[in-house]
């Protein structure tokens, strides 16, 4: 008995500074390039790297979460693309490098927690059912942690990993953090592509260079986007969604309009870019680990940040061009539904 006791001791001895050195800061911001494909159901210091790099480049993985999912690998596809390099879920070591070279300082810093970090107010529970949304003051974050998470584009998953122990809701505590700028300006965006089979979005400068790469959930089969060149027509920051009874949106059996007020956790997200076809526009989204796996009612839905980035960018009139999917998205499971701004 006392050697077996004995073996399980050593064993978490030599585990757990594995596990924890894996999720320290110093770890992550040294991590050197995983030579095997990174795993994408677990987090891994490389890969938490990986994703601010690519965040950083304007080479979007959605939300960050350590993990080599879906998003991470499109984006990193597009980027080694875009610097004439390949790429088949192993990274190179001239990709690692020349990611590594277009941003500079550590991917993880600390900071510390503010007043206006905690203060709220916050939703005690966001509501699934829209009609159960339309009574509430605002959309709110659900707490501290979740607003943080997404103030540094991570999963709470990931902060809370980076983080153990710490009190979220206690202003002038001092976390680990994505190194991500605040606000991003962009070259002019002089045309957006939206690819319905890859569920991407992509911003383009005169020259045609791509100048920022974005994960989306484009439309669903029974509410498919718009087909070949729109325009946009407005960009707000917070802005109310409104349901019209037209809409027939499975689950919602109010026969009248109806608003539901603003906030990160509206259905269109915290920011909403009007097109010129009614009642379509690229917006965000409550649900950021969701984007480009889920389908939307016919809008384009990006994670907040990435829909804050994009509407701040582009002005009235640049061209919104949708290529048609080649594929069938009916096996998509539905997400939260998308439709326009309501009118000011």
């Amino acid at each position: 008995m006392m050697r077996w006791m004995l073996g399980a001791v050593m064993l978490l001895w030599f585990i757990c500074p594995v596990l924890a050195g894996n999720l320290d800061a110093k770890a992550v911001n040294d991590a050197a390039r995983s030579e095997k494909p990174p795993a994408t159901d677990k987090i891994s210091a490389s890969t938490a790297k990986l994703q601010i790099l690519l965040d950083r480049a304007q080479f979007s993985p959605g939300q960050i979460d350590g993990k080599f999912g879906e998003n991470a690998q499109k984006a990193l596809k597009a980027f080694a693309e875009q610097n004439g390099l390949g790429f088949d879920k192993t990274i190179a070591p001239e990709l690692w490098d020349k990611l590594n070279a277009a941003s500079e300082g550590s991917v993880l810093v600390d900071y510390k927690i503010t007043d206006a970090d905690v203060k709220g107010p916050f939703l005690k529970k966001l509501p699934t059912k829209l009609e159960d949304m339309k009574s509430l003051e605002a959309l709110s974050y659900t707490s501290p942690l979740e607003g943080l998470a997404e103030k540094f584009h991570m999963s709470e998953e990931l902060l809370k990993a980076l983080n153990p122990k710490k009190a979220f809701d206690k202003a002038g505590e001092t976390i680990i953090v994505a190194n991500i700028p605040a606000r991003r300006e962009l070259p002019r965006i002089a045309r957006v592509e939206i690819d319905k089979a890859s569920e991407t979005l992509k911003a383009f400068d005169e020259t045609g260079r791509l100048i920022a790469y974005y994960p989306a959930s484009v439309g669903s089969a029974d509410r498919p986007t718009p087909t070949g060149a729109l325009k946009v027509t407005a960009a707000h920051e917070q802005p109310t969604y409104r349901y019209n009874p037209e809409y027939k949106f499975k689950g919602v059996k109010s026969k009248r309009p109806f608003d539901i007020k603003p906030g990160p956790n509206n259905p269109v997200g915290s920011y909403w870019i009007g097109l010129s076809a009614q009642g379509y526009g690229i917006h965000g989204t409550a649900e950021p680990d969701r984007v480009s796996k889920s389908a939307s009612h016919g809008c384009v839905r990006l994670t907040n940040w990435d829909a804050r980035v994009l509407g701040e960018n582009v002005k009235r009139g640049t061209p919104v061009v949708f290529l048609d999917a080649p594929t069938d998205t009916s096996s998509r499971q539905q997400g939260a539904p998308a439709a326009k701004r309501a009118s000011n």
